[in-house]
């Protein structure tokens, strides 16, 4: 003769299959923000939301490019220039300031600190982003030029390029974030 199980014991056993299905569904109204996200979606640290606009390579010698590379580093010879044109946003109720350093980082590890450079289309650490407002500014030649965002500038190796894809490192007041990047 085979014994059943008694019937509270059944009735367990669904409530905790019902139990285990449902956990997966429990986080779908969450309000927790993702701190990786790819270009083109917006990263929210703390009170700042980082706009990632495009991504590319500069060429020192194209006139479209000499404009974001003034007052930057000559590049080695292995070495080529990458820009990350962003907004930064500040939806807190608090003035902020864009963060410092923001890195690029390879799939194998390897990581390329921003180039800081001061021109009208730069990203400049310590920048004053007032509530409600974003860097760049409404009325700067960053904010009104083809890609209305400004650029931070890294020289990456030659090598970082081959080892894609590329993040970017964000620092941010609530910890750092990333944003893999469209090359």
């Amino acid at each position: 003769m085979t014994r059943r199980p008694p019937r509270f014991v059944l009735l367990l056993a669904v409530l905790l299959a019902f139990a285990a299905a449902a956990l997966p569904l429990a986080g779908c109204g969450s309000e927790e923000p993702e701190t990786d996200v790819p270009e083109g979606e917006p990263l929210e640290l703390g009170e700042l939301e980082f706009d990632v606009q495009i991504t590319r390579f500069l060429n020192p010698d194209a006139p479209d490019d000499s404009n974001y590379l003034e007052g930057a580093p000559s590049a080695g010879e292995d070495q080529q220039y990458l820009a990350v044109f962003m907004e930064i946003a500040n939806e807190g109720e608090e003035p902020n300031v864009v963060p410092y350093p923001f890195k690029i980082v390879d799939t194998r590890g390897e990581i390329t600190l921003q180039t800081e450079v001061d021109n009208p289309f730069s990203l400049v650490a310590g920048t004053p982003i007032l509530p409600d407002q974003a860097v760049p500014g409404a009325e700067t030649p960053a904010a009104n030029g083809p890609i209305e965002g400004a650029a931070l500038l890294f020289l990456l190796d030659e090598t970082a390029n081959e080892n894609r894809p590329l993040k970017l490192v964000v620092p941010g007041p609530t910890g750092p974030g990333e944003v893999e990047l469209d090359l």
